[in-house]
């Protein structure tokens, strides 16, 4: 039996706060090629999720501890979705090839996702080209950014 108990989501914490990207993760999934890709994510408030899509995948996602603000965006930038994980929303999903980033809200915060596999590495072309903000100040726009505000004129 795979579990993800509370002491695996302190060290997954940890280990988030430990690292340069200030991420970690738990995948209960067997390997990278497996057919559905199930990982718990600690993620502290100042790792970046740069805008990305996923072509192949719907992706589902849903908070273990703390709050993630999840935004979504079209293709010119401008937010269309926007969610709190965690505090409004206890879980989303989007469908493949939508635009979307991640903040942390809280220290010690923990995500679970799931999405078709096998592991594919996001490629330049699933970034959001242009974007001419720093991690820090994406994060910082990410966090009160609306439904209608656009990323290009932040």
């Amino acid at each position: 039996m795979k579990q993800l108990d509370n002491t695996m989501l302190d060290t997954l914490a940890q280990q988030a706060q430990l690292s340069p990207r200030k991420r970690a993760n738990y995948n209960l999934h067997k390997d990278l090629n497996d057919p559905i890709q199930r990982l718990a994510i600690a993620m502290e408030p100042d790792t970046c999720i740069r805008p990305h899509r996923h072509l192949q995948t719907w992706e589902l996602l849903t908070a273990l501890r703390g709050r993630f603000v999840v935004l979504h965006f079209d293709d010119s930038g401008t937010v269309i979705a926007r969610a709190v994980l965690g505090e409004t929303v206890q879980a989303l999903e989007h469908d493949a090839g939508v635009w979307h980033g991640v903040l942390s809200l809280d220290a010690g915060g923990v995500i679970f996702e799931v999405k078709h596999g096998p592991y594919l590495p996001i490629t330049a072309r699933d970034y959001f080209p242009d974007v001419d903000l720093d991690d820090a100040g994406l994060n910082a726009w990410y966090a009160k950014a609306q439904v209608g505000d656009n990323l290009m004129r932040a």
